[in-house]
């Protein structure tokens, strides 16, 4: 569920978005006291009511607890028994629920998904050579959409998997070849539950039960809504106003309910490697495997870190973390752990506040690794020896959601080049950041705040006939373009800002001279107005879902006057356009002042361009709720 903030720029499960105040930053606690007292800070700065959390070591749990409020309007306090909701730190029970049906000979990693369950609808133009796969499934490499918000807003707490499946299944069309890119996609592990419905017999909900929570001792955690008191209300941002209960659809994408001693529970599961109770619920080897992903380019030339079976790598100051995070509206999750050191934590909000989030994690991060001793970083290689045919302008190319690639396509484009022995990649805002070679065409990222990556997170890529590519983190891959698309693009899309930009400024002034009737221009006036339109109603689109943030999935993901408000005024963008073309194509040579035919076709062209770029990427017309 990641992409709703890319779209509204809300945080329901993004990794960190606040900003970082070092000279305002508390140092580490050095007490469990401490941290307390810095968590509560962190609560009432942020308006978030409270959190779950829970620190574990190998042995068992140094702290385990809830702080301040599960329920604001009943006072009712947050406590290590509370439900918090962890989104899509869900998921790794669909990759356990799979690794045991592999483990007992049922299934395979690499068994095409067609095979398995032909029944389940998606299309693969690839099929026939690389077919979409279990292991696809898991790893977010099967090429699909992120499910759609039609598919999100769906509340019907009772559908069975299968339905939910066959609800809206459009966006299960490969784009790429599987098993190439990674983009994270909510569909894939709801597919594999299927699958192990299918296979087990059971209900995959029942099937977590038996296999997993219980053995792993998550006494109280499930798939659906609890009961009235245990569990915690999500809030918007202001901490007062709550949230309904979103039973979402596909439920082992993200509808865990577990309190702080379930997560410590499970914490303690990952760092005994899959014991608990004294017994070996999963193999050792099934959780490495987890953390270890296996298809895609980079993972097949080698790189160890992205995205497993339900489990990521992420570095923070040095050290390298595995887990998960989660979130769904009003409220947001992480799970990580430490292996080598044997201690992980988790914690869990009841706000979507990306800045309570990332402040949390980072004083508790902080605390459990002050006296760790941070891991060896590599020492620096020579550059590849073709590393020089890796220079030059690439473009974003496994959009997580098709629906906001428009702008990740823009606002992704940059430059690499080699230099001193680097690599450095500059986005558009001018950021350089640094890579330094350590292995074949590996390198570890050199962050200027923090302690350097002491892994590899970035591969060069030249899979046959595709041209080069590079993998950043878990699943950004970049594919190299001809400097002159990559500038072209630069300048088009300055140019239609600036024209957009002048039209709003230009517009107050012929309003106020049209009032005067000794300036009025009767044949000027189709030249003015619709452009005029058009960027009002362009402007309308995007206040339409700026003001729709606060229940995005509601309001956009259903037929309301939000979503359909949206629809129009890209239809009215369009429409507003083209009558702009017409009245410049129609305006007579009398009558209009030479300055302003010019602006007019200069406005013109930067509205045609807009518009023919976002009906390229299906904006124009676009219906959210479809």
């Amino acid at each position: 569920m990641k992409w709703l903030l890319s779209l509204v720029v809300v945080a329901i499960l993004a990794p960190h978005t606040f900003a970082d105040d070092q000279k305002n930053e508390p140092k580490p606690a050095q007490s469990i006291a401490e941290l307390r007292q810095q968590i509560e800070t962190i609560l009432k700065d942020t308006h978030t009511p409270g959190v779950s959390v829970a620190i574990v070591h190998r042995d068992g749990p140094e702290w385990v607890a809830g702080v301040g409020k599960a329920d604001v309007a009943s006072g009712r306090d947050a406590t290590d028994e509370t439900l918090f909701r962890i989104g899509s730190t869900s998921k790794a029970f669909a990759s356990m629920s799979i690794l045991l049906l592999v483990e007992q000979g049922k299934l395979s990693l690499d068994d095409p998904v067609r095979k398995l369950a032909p029944e389940v609808w998606f299309e693969n133009r690839w099929e026939a050579n690389d077919p979409v796969r279990v292991v696809n499934l898991l790893e977010h490499t099967t090429g699909w959409d992120d499910i759609h918000l039609r598919e999100y807003a769906k509340n019907a707490p009772e559908m069975s998997l299968r339905d939910a499946l066959d609800y809206d299944h459009h966006s299960r069309i490969s784009r790429w070849p599987p098993g190439t890119r990674m983009a994270y996609c909510n569909a894939g592990p709801a597919v594999a539950a299927y699958i192990v419905e299918k296979i087990s017999g059971q209900k995959f909900e029942d099937f977590v039960q038996q296999n997993l929570f219980a053995p792993i001792g998550m006494k109280t955690a499930t798939y659906f809504k609890p009961a009235s008191g245990k569990e915690t209300t999500l809030y918007h941002g202001d901490g007062k106003t709550p949230y309904g209960y979103w039973n979402i659809i596909f439920r082992p994408a993200g509808s865990i309910n577990a309190s702080a001693q379930d997560m410590a529970a499970y914490l303690q599961f990952y760092l005994n490697r899959g014991m608990a109770n004294g017994a070996q619920v999963v193999p050792a080897a099934d959780i490495e495997r987890m953390e270890n992903p296996k298809s895609g380019w980079a993972a097949k030339e080698g790189l160890k870190s992205g995205y497993g079976l339900s489990n990521y790598w992420s570095i923070e100051n040095g050290f390298v973390y595995h887990g998960h995070d989660g979130g769904v509206e009003g409220g947001l999750t992480e799970l990580s752990y430490l292996p080598e050191y044997g201690v992980g934590y988790f914690f869990s909000i009841n706000s979507g506040s990306g800045e309570a989030f990332g402040r949390i994690g980072k004083a508790i991060r902080n605390y459990i690794t002050l006296r760790l001793q941070k891991p060896g970083v590599p020492a620096a290689a020579a550059l590849p020896a073709n590393a020089g045919e890796y220079a030059g302008w690439y473009e974003p190319d496994s959009p997580r959601t098709s629906m906001t690639a428009f702008i990740e396509h823009l606002a992704g484009l940059s430059r690499v080049r080699m230099e001193n022995g680097k690599l450095l990649i500059t986005n558009l805002g001018g950021k350089d950041e640094t890579f330094i070679p350590v292995e074949g065409m590996q390198f570890r990222y050199v962050p200027k705040k923090e302690a350097p990556e002491p892994v590899a997170t970035l591969a060069l890529l030249q899979p046959k006939q595709e041209g080069r590519f590079i993998q950043a983190g878990a699943g950004t891959t970049m594919k190299q373009i001809a400097r002159w698309q990559g500038l072209s693009e630069i300048v088009l899309a300055v140019f239609v800002v600036l024209a957009i930009i002048s039209i709003v400024v230009y517009a107050p002034f012929w309003i106020f001279g049209s009032l005067m009737k000794e300036r009025r221009r009767p044949a000027e006036r189709g030249m003015r107005i619709w452009p005029l339109v058009a960027v009002l109603s362009l402007i309308t689109a995007v206040v339409i879902v700026m003001f729709s943030a606060a229940d995005f999935i509601g309001r956009m993901g259903n037929i309301t006057g939000w979503s359909v408000g949206f629809f129009l005024a890209t239809i009215l963008f369009a429409v507003a356009t083209a009558a702009s073309v017409v009245a410049l194509w129609r305006a007579p040579e009398q009558g209009v002042r030479l300055g302003v035919r010019r602006y007019s076709a200069m406005v013109t062209a930067a509205l045609l361009i807009a518009t023919l770029y976002l009906a390229y990427w299906g904006i124009i017309g676009l219906r959210t709720w479809g």
